[in-house]
C-alpha cells in the first residue's frame, strides 16, 4: 500500500474511517471484482441515469474500487471524473486498475467528502456510499457548496429491508435470529432507505427537484453456494467471532442452506431493490 497523507476526518465519520481504512477497506480491496458483480445489474442503469456529459466534471463519492469512477471517466472523454474514499486500500487499488485500463481522466483521492474541500463540479455521483455518512445534512450541504449551479446529483440506496432479503436474511442465519436487518438510523446501509427521510434530507441540504425511481434487481453473491458462503461469511465474520465451534457449525450451516436456496444456472441470486435518487443543486 502507497503511503497515505494525513487526511481532516470529520469526529461523526471517525469510526467510518477506522473501519475502511482497516480490516474492513482490505477485505473489500481483496474481493474488489466479486463486489462489483454483486450489483452489476445496477451499474449501467445507475450511469445512464446520471446524464454524464462529454466535458463533465463528475465526483464519486465513496468510490471503493473506482469501477464508478472509470466508467464515468470514459463518458466524460474531454473532462473528468475524481473518485474519493475513506480506504486507502481501495483508493490504492482504484489509482492501479485506471492506470492499467488507461483511463488516463480518472483520479482518486482519499478523502472524508464530509469536509474535504473540493474543486467546482458539474456532478456528485454515489452508488451506495453516501448511507455512511455520520452527519448526512451536513456532508449533503457541504457537496452541494462543490456542485456548479443547475448541478446534479445521483445517488443509489438501498430500498427498505423487506425488498432485500438478503440484507436480514444472512445476519439472521449467522446469529441464530439475534440480529436482523441493519437499523435505519445512524450510518448504514438502510439510513436513506425511506423516501420521505431523503426527500427531507436533501431539501434541508439545499436541493430542489428531488426524485426517487424505484429498481429491482437481482443481486450475484458466488458461482454457487460454496463459493456464495466464502463470500459472505468473510463479510459478516463479525457475527461469527467469538461463537463455540457447536454454534459456529449451526450457523454456518443455516448460512449454507440459505445459499443453496438460491442456487441458479447463473450462480447464487438474491432479489433486491434501490432507490435511484436525483438532485439539482439551484
Amino acid at each position: 500500500m502507497a503511503e497515505q497523507p494525513e487526511i481532516v476526518i470529520a469526529p461523526s465519520n471517525a469510526a467510518q474511517s477506522r473501519a475502511w481504512d482497516g480490516d474492513q477497506g482490505e477485505f473489500w480491496a481483496e474481493r474488489a471484482e466479486r463486489f462489483d458483480e454483486g450489483v452489476a445489474a445496477y451499474h449501467e442503469l445507475f450511469l445512464d441515469a446520471a446524464e454524464i456529459g462529454p466535458a463533465a466534471r463528475v465526483l464519486d463519492v465513496g468510490c471503493g474500487s473506482g469501477k464508478v469512477t472509470r466508467d464515468a471517466a470514459r463518458r466524460a472523454a474531454a473532462g473528468w471524473a475524481h473518485g474519493v474514499d475513506l480506504s486507502a486500500p481501495l483508493v490504492d487499488l482504484a489509482r492501479v486498475l485506471a492506470q492499467r485500463e488507461g483511463v488516463a481522466n480518472a483520479s482518486f483521492e482519499r478523502a472524508d467528502a464530509q469536509v474535504h474541500p473540493f474543486p467546482t463540479v458539474d456532478l456528485v455521483l454515489s452508488r451506495h456510499g453516501a448511507m455512511f455518512f455520520g452527519a448526512p445534512r451536513d456532508a449533503f450541504t457541504h457537496l452541494g457548496r462543490a456542485l456548479a449551479p443547475g448541478g446534479g446529483l445521483a445517488l443509489l440506496t438501498w430500498q427498505p429491508a423487506e425488498h432485500n432479503p438478503w440484507m436480514g436474511g444472512f445476519r439472521s442465519a449467522l446469529s441464530g435470529g439475534r440480529e436482523g436487518a441493519p437499523p435505519v438510523d445512524g450510518p448504514g446501509p438502510l439510513s436513506m432507505s425511506e423516501p420521505a427521510v431523503v426527500r427531507a434530507l436533501l431539501e434541508s441540504a439545499g436541493f430542489e427537484r428531488v426524485r426517487l425511481d424505484g429498481l429491482r434487481e437481482r443481486m450475484y453473491f458466488g458461482r454457487d453456494a460454496a463459493d456464495a458462503f466464502r463470500f459472505v461469511t468473510g463479510q459478516f465474520s463479525g457475527l461469527l467471532a467469538g461463537l463455540e465451534a457447536a454454534q459456529r457449525e449451526r450457523a454456518e450451516a443455516r448460512l449454507l442452506a440459505l445459499l443453496t436456496e438460491h442456487e441458479s444456472e447463473r450462480g447464487v441470486l438474491f432479489e433486491s431493490a434501490a432507490w435511484l435518487v436525483r438532485a439539482r443543486r439551484p
